[in-house]
């Protein structure tokens, strides 16, 4: 049977973590895994609700060494956690904060003083764990709205994060990479870009998990070069648009939506560091880059192949088995590579015209003064019962007829939005997503108060 090291630094003097600004070395991790091992209760399955990225490690490890799996809903709601003791009736759940969860707690505690390695910990060897073992189960939305699973093991999870580094290039001449990531561990974009690919790089990952601006300025400052920093389209956006003085970072990695080429631009000139895109799923894991500033064309993993059967596209080989089916539009090209065309589903038709949710989206954003905005066809019918387009925008300094002057100028006038609301401020989850069943509260919310029947005045 194939098995995987837990982690693949050189030696247990090497730093496999940063916590406030101090290292926290392989010998000293290792003895905390073994340390929370111990602590588990019986239960098979665990939900890692820590929020410091170094216990969330920690945790992950330790279950994982224990043979647990762990537990990757898309939220810590009371329905979530009534959805996870269904499907794992033993389930136990690890916090590093006083929590109200309807589960069996187990609270991480750092101890008073740094861990100090025992006697196995200076004997015996870094934890090889057999591939075919579940780490993690990383939850979707179904069409039911049931969550469905998608069992992910060490061996999958390796062998993506090592083609990943493959891949990336990541900076060494100044010593091992750095990480600093804005999403969080939970999401799979976050487990494989902040803390496996760390394990399985021989680099270091921040505890810190930063969200608003000044907070991921500080989190990169706490660490030395070279510094990498895992983020997404609207927390670069952020950033930017905060106009504040970054620390020197050596490589940029986004995920979770495409970059528009605009942003790329500005993220290389601002951070003076090259910006790699990772393209990937819960389904799949992550199967391809793109270096944003250069090209539009996205390129494979290693291992990874692309098929297409009717409309749907489907990745298979490397980490990717059985055959997966992805939620996108492509259109394939030699060599391994391919275009994204767009989700299926974000297509829109009206008045016989076609457009993506995408490229709108990439038009509102593209109006001076507007900070963020999304468009979305509503579930739910207008009062005039017409199929029309509905946009939500957060532009501090703007009416919302400005908005749509500068939005006529960009988009045909069938797709204008109808309402377009003006709000403080966009209910994005930490990885900079909006759900769909947020959206439809939303403009529900706005309908009922009498909003949108104004705008569709104003637009008739």
């Amino acid at each position: 049977m194939q098995k995987y090291p837990l982690l693949t630094h050189a030696g247990r003097g090497d730093v496999v973590a940063w916590r406030h600004g101090r290292p926290v070395t392989v010998a000293a991790f290792l003895a905390d895994v073994r340390r929370l091992a111990r602590a588990l209760p019986a239960g098979g399955h665990v939900f890692n609700a820590c929020a410091d990225r170094y216990r969330f490690t920690v945790a992950l490890a330790a279950a994982l060494v224990s043979g647990k799996a762990s537990l990757l809903p898309p939220s810590h709601s009371a329905e979530t956690v009534r959805q996870m003791k269904q499907f794992a009736p033993d389930v136990f759940c690890i916090v590093d904060k006083p929590s109200a969860m309807d589960l069996p707690i187990v609270m991480y505690e750092d101890e008073e003083q740094p861990p100090q390695p025992d006697a196995e910990d200076e004997a015996g060897e870094v934890p090889l764990v057999p591939a075919d073992q579940i780490l993690a189960y990383a939850f979707t939305s179904g069409s039911t709205g049931a969550p469905v699973a998608h069992r992910k093991t060490w061996g999958q999870m390796v062998l993506a994060v090592r083609a990943e580094a493959a891949v990336l290039a990541l900076p060494r001449d100044a010593g091992p990479a750095n990480f600093v990531a804005s999403v969080p561990p939970q999401h799979m974009y976050g487990i494989e870009s902040s803390v496996l690919l760390t394990l399985q790089s021989g680099a270091a990952l921040s505890s810190a998990h930063p969200f608003y601006p000044a907070d991921v300025c500080s989190a990169l400052a706490e660490v030395p070069r070279p510094r990498v920093l895992v983020t997404t389209p609207v927390h670069l956006r952020t950033l930017l648009l905060a106009g504040i003085d970054m620390p020197d970072v050596d490589l940029v990695l986004s995920a979770t939506a495409p970059l528009s080429p605009e942003l790329a631009v500005a993220a290389e000139a601002a951070f003076g560091a090259p910006l790699q895109e990772i393209y990937g799923a819960t389904e799949t894991g992550q199967i391809a880059s793109r270096r944003s500033t250069q090209t539009r064309e996205w390129s494979l993993m290693p291992g990874i192949a692309l098929s297409r059967r009717d409309e749907r596209f489907f990745a298979n080989g490397g980490h990717v088995d059985p055959d997966t089916p992805l939620a996108d539009l492509l259109e394939l090209l030699p060599g391994g590579r391919f275009l994204l065309l767009g989700r299926i589903g974000d297509l829109v038709n009206i008045a016989g015209k076609r457009n993506s949710l995408a490229y709108l989206n990439h038009q509102l954003l593209g109006i001076e003064g507007v900070v963020d905005g999304v468009f979305f066809m509503p579930a739910i019918e207008a009062p005039d019962a017409a199929t029309r387009l509905c946009a939500f925008a957060v532009a501090p300094r703007m009416t919302a007829a400005a908005v749509k002057g500068a939005l006529r100028e960009r988009i045909d006038a069938v797709f204008m939005p109808r309402p377009l609301v003006l709000v403080p401020e966009l209910p994005r989850d930490r990885n900079g997503k909006i759900t769909r069943a947020t959206l439809d509260a939303l403009i529900d919310r706005h309908l009922h108060a009498g909003h949108a029947g104004e705008e569709a005045q104003h637009e008739a």
